[in-house]
């Protein structure tokens, strides 16, 4: 795992380009900071900074293939490279290291840019032909790791991190009111679009090129589903079953290739656990497994976690997460999710990362991904009861069935007329809409959008609809059943932006700690989405089909256990705790008018009313968090920034000239 970053100019100052390069590569040496590496010739410039995981000896980054004509710089994992390598050495290819970067150099070599389909694994790919004076960008097909750009007259940046970025001074740092609403409605803004005007994210499953000036950007790999038509071909569960648990299998062993030692998360919950339970019974591996515990018992899971810890024998280390903790850690959460965020859970799992890389590990296996492919979220139960609710609109027991699925929720269980069904019932017939399932939760994630200052709303687009307007469907998207729509606007629009990235990658990487997932291994989720939905959502059974193979694995007390969401504190982290001082002078009503994002009358308001420690609704956390994290992210990326150590000759760098 690594992070990566690169100039491209039709003209300009080589000392000055490579000094630049330095600066780049020294705002993400903790994505890398076991080495460094760089290629520099009359026109692009290339810059990894490494971590240490596959080839520790040899795989120091960039590599060349035989003639010199390309050269590679990756962020990422190849996990079927030792494969690929046999397939490209009987064509002849000449191999120079052990390591998987050289694999994706000569699989370009015979492919191309459709090199990519053949790649098992998560990566930012960029290499640099230079005969034809082209770049090449490419993106995993889910975004578990970033590549960010900007483009300007006669040259083109990229790199890991938009921090990376804003190493040139002049690279504009504003953030951009449009992108802004759309982390308040979505948790992320919608790629390309990032926060930063003028900062574009390659989107997922997508590649760039840039040739004579020309930048394209293209997709080859897109979501896709079963359809109705072949939603059920009458296979029995068993096939199924056991078809995916050797699917489930696979992705785990070959996510366990590395040269160091490789721990796993336990949340305590189905889908950690069962990927921790395979490491355990089909590899010889002594596992080292980590877990947060929460003080607050309305977030805690422990008692979970140390279940599956004895269960399994697993040497178990746990983070304490304190409000206190969660406040005092929050401004160096924003610095690494370089974009505002509407929970503080990524905290905890910053937090977790920490004790990961204190251990002495650099690789973690995860169970994200099941809930959005395996239909593991209650918003697909939820909208699933809203269809059978439109049926008869004015029913008096339908709508129970909702307060029964939200049992957890105070304020909704102990609900039994007016306001559980006013709440659910808006838009209930729409039935048309393709987003029908995330209404309700794009709808009242807009609510904290009231503190927007009237500036920043008069850039803003009207609705969530709007946004969502301007993104072409896909053309197969009508011929899907009514589960697949749902799961495709949460995997489009929430697993990149927001999970994988702010609550993953940006998190892990900030302590140099690589996550890998195996529900994300691409051949699972095609199986997934194959998968008829009676296998993934079965009434309002979630993740049947996970359950099932988990069963001879796990405790019947993990197995049949209710998702439980991840969440984290977010009022009490921030008010009557020490460490979080910052917070009055980031939210005074002076940095509020400087900033210019937010009313500052309205947050001085908001303010008063939160010191008080009385406690808000849900919608006003996530308000805190998000107005909170924007202040933060407008004082560190356009008030003061300031560029972190360049690498220099005290650093392990290698660099290659051409």
């Amino acid at each position: 795992m690594c992070g990566i970053a690169g100039i491209v100019e039709q003209a300009g100052d080589l000392a000055g380009r490579e000094g630049l390069l330095r600066s780049m590569l020294g705002m993400i040496r903790h994505r890398g900071p076991d080495q460094f590496g760089m290629f520099l010739d009359d026109h692009a410039a290339l810059g990894n900074a490494r971590l240490s995981i596959i080839d520790l000896g040899g795989g120091q980054q960039p590599i060349a293939n035989e003639d010199g004509s390309l050269w590679v710089v990756f962020n990422g994992e190849i996990f079927n490279y030792i494969e690929l390598r046999k397939e490209l050495e009987a064509k002849g290819h000449i191999f120079a290291t052990h390591s998987d970067t050289e694999v994706i150099l000569h699989a370009f070599e015979e492919d191309g840019p459709q090199c990519l389909n053949r790649f098992n694994g998560q990566f930012a790919i960029a290499i640099w032909d230079v005969r034809k004076k082209s770049l090449f960008l490419g993106r995993d097909r889910l975004g578990v790791r970033p590549v960010f750009y900007v483009q300007q007259p006669g040259r083109l940046l990229f790199g890991s991190e938009i921090k990376a970025l804003f190493a040139d001074p002049r690279v504009e740092r504003v953030i951009d009111p449009v992108g802004l609403e759309q982390v308040f409605t979505f948790w992320g803004a919608l790629a390309p679009r990032t926060i930063f005007r003028g900062v574009q994210e390659l989107p997922p499953g997508h590649y760039l090129t840039l040739e004579r000036g020309q930048v394209t950007v293209a997709p080859y790999w897109t979501i896709q589903f079963s359809g109705q038509a072949a939603a059920d071909t009458g296979r029995g569960e068993h096939d199924y079953v056991e078809q995916f648990r050797q699917l489930l299998i696979d992705a785990t062993q070959i996510r366990l290739r590395a040269d160091v030692p490789v721990g796993a998360y336990l949340s305590g919950g189905l889908d950690s656990s069962t990927i921790a339970a395979i490491i355990k019974r089909y590899t010889p591996n002594k596992l080292t497994t980590f877990s947060i515990a929460f003080n607050d018992s309305n977030y805690d899971e422990s008692e979970f976690q140390r279940t599956m810890a004895r269960h399994l024998g697993t040497d178990h280390q746990v983070v304490q997460a304190t409000h206190a903790e969660i406040g005092r850690v929050f401004p160096d959460v924003i610095w690494h999710t370089e974009a505002p965020v509407m929970r503080t859970s990524p905290a905890p799992m910053f937090l977790l990362s920490r004790l990961v890389h204190q251990s002495g590990y650099k690789v973690v296996l995860t169970g994200e991904g099941a809930d959005e492919f395996f239909c593991g979220y209650d918003i697909f139960k939820e909208a699933k009861v809203r269809r059978f609710w439109a049926r008869r609109p004015d029913s008096v027991w339908r709508p129970q069935l909702i307060e029964r699925l939200y049992q957890d929720i105070g304020r909704l269980s102990q609900s039994k007329g007016a306001f559980l069904t006013a709440f659910f019932k808006d838009r209930l017939t729409d039935l048309d809409c393709p987003w029908y399932s995330h209404l309700i939760r794009w709808r009242n994630n807009r609510r904290a959008c009231r503190f927007f200052s009237a500036d920043a709303k008069a850039t803003m687009l009207a609705s969530a609809d709007d946004h969502l307007r301007s993104i072409p469907l896909p053309k197969e998207f009508s011929k899907w059943n009514t589960l697949e729509r749902d799961q495709y606007w949460e995997i489009s629009v929430f697993l990149s932006q927001y999970l994988l990235s702010s609550q993953g990658d940006r998190v892990a990487m900030a302590h140099s700690v690589e996550g890998r997932y195996p529900f994300l291994d691409y051949r699972v989720v095609e199986f997934a989405n194959r998968l008829p939905a009676r296998m993934k959502l079965r009434v309002l059974r979630d993740k049947h089909i996970v359950r099932e193979v988990a069963k001879d694995w796990l405790p019947a007390e993990i197995t049949h256990r209710p998702k439980r969401p991840y969440r984290a504190p977010i009022q009490r982290s921030f008010f009557g705790v020490e460490g979080a001082d910052y917070v009055a002078e980031v939210l005074s009503e002076r940095a509020v008018r400087e900033a210019g994002l937010f009313e500052p009358a309205a947050v001085a308001q908001f303010v008063r009313r939160l010191s008080d420690g009385r406690p808000v609704g849900e919608t006003d956390e996530m308000a805190l968090a998000g107005i909170l994290s924007t202040q933060l992210l407008h004082a560190q990326f356009v008030k003061a920034f300031s560029c972190d150590r360049p690498i220099d000759e005290t650093d392990d760098v290698k660099v290659c000239r051409g």
